[in-house]
């Protein structure tokens, strides 16, 4: 029996505690991630960077003492507001954090080994904020779809979930496909119906799960964006432009689950 499974048949609790305490953590820097790369790229005035500066209110400038930082409790105990100015505090933080949590909780109790927790939780940490950067800006930043592409490959070097040529085959496959796609429809319509960082994004899931699941990744992703755009279609105003990360993000993690469970599709 592996340590993991060890700990998840003796300590169970414990450990789903630990991770989710983790996870809220990781979920509160993503917050940071999500809210300053963007205007780092756009090179705005006081942008900073991500450990610069210290957290503080976007609208008074006041500064978050540790007790204003704790993931969740902080922004439950002040009722998602500022305490000086009483800005409301974006619920996206509070999300980010709450369904971090739960993520790392929830795959500490069904991983098969640490290896396949670590790589889980490197891929839900990459995901989550470009899927909420996408959604918010229509942006897929190189700095995190490169080091996303980056990390599938290592992943698989050092743990071989699957073989390093599948996860080769899938970057390149994952990103040409999508660039193909791209180029027939824009000569066909004369418009851009998708972004370079789609196909960044697209090479990145390609490392992570293998040439093999991108058909299946990708039809995932296109009846998503299809059933949410029939969802909402009244509030989307025509010739809009619908961000596909969210959809490819999603489709790719819960692929990547399945996998890691070892469930065939």
């Amino acid at each position: 029996m592996n340590p993991l499974m060890l700990l998840q048949s003796s300590q169970m609790p414990a450990l789903c505690l630990l991770s989710g305490t983790l996870g809220g953590i990781i979920g509160s820097f993503l917050g940071v991630v999500v809210e300053r790369i963007p205007p780092l790229i756009n090179e705005e005035e006081g942008a900073g960077n991500l450990l610069f500066p210290a957290s503080h209110c976007p609208a008074c400038a006041h500064r978050l003492s540790w007790w204003e930082n704790i993931p969740v409790v902080s922004w439950c105990c002040l009722r998602g507001r500022c305490r000086c100015c009483k800005t409301a505090i974006p619920l996206r933080l509070l999300l980010l954090e709450l369904s971090s949590a739960l993520f790392f909780a929830l795959t500490a109790e069904f991983a098969p080994s640490a290896a396949a927790l670590a790589s889980l939780w490197v891929l839900w940490c990459g995901l989550l904020p470009l899927a909420v950067i996408d959604a918010k800006h229509l942006l897929l930043p190189d700095c995190l779809t490169q080091p996303l592409l980056w990390a599938g490959l290592l992943s698989h070097a050092l743990f071989h979930q699957l073989p390093l040529t599948d996860a080769l085959y899938g970057a390149a496959a994952g990103y040409l496909s999508l660039w193909l796609m791209y180029w027939a429809f824009r000569l066909s319509t004369g418009r851009e119906g998708l972004g370079y960082g789609d196909f960044k994004l697209l090479a990145a899931l390609g490392a992570w799960c293998g040439w093999q699941a991108l058909p299946s990744l990708l039809l995932a992703a296109a009846l998503s964006g299809i059933a949410l755009y029939f969802l909402f279609y009244k509030s989307v105003k025509e010739n809009s432009v619908i961000p596909f990360g969210p959809m490819l993000s999603l489709a790719g993690l819960v692929i990547f689950i399945l996998q890691t469970l070892h469930v065939t599709f």
